[in-house]
């Protein structure tokens, strides 16, 4: 098993990743989306990630994209984050 990675970099890199795929971590919290425990699982299984060593490397020269490389171990949680912040407006707009 590999060694984790630093907490507060992966953090830092949890974030960047959200960010250059479209993903506002910070409104799927405040809707209830996206607790701070999810958060911390994510940071957490970024710091495990076998691609980390490439991930600032890609986050420089990708900032921003349709959605996050495979090889990151939470493209498929940011993708589908994605995908529920992309629908909600149009629910709010059926609703008025």
């Amino acid at each position: 098993m590999r060694p984790l990675g630093p907490q507060r970099d992966h953090y830092w890199l949890a974030l960047s990743m959200a960010k250059a795929a479209g993903v506002d971590l910070q409104a799927a919290i405040d809707e209830g989306r996206f607790s701070q425990e999810k958060w911390a699982e994510t940071v957490q299984r970024c710091r495990g990630c076998e691609w980390g060593g490439d991930c600032p490397h890609w986050l420089r020269e990708n900032h921003e994209v349709e959605a996050a490389p495979q090889n990151c171990v939470n493209a498929k949680l940011f993708a589908a984050l994605k995908a529920t912040q992309e629908k909600a407006p149009l629910s709010e707009l059926q609703r008025s």
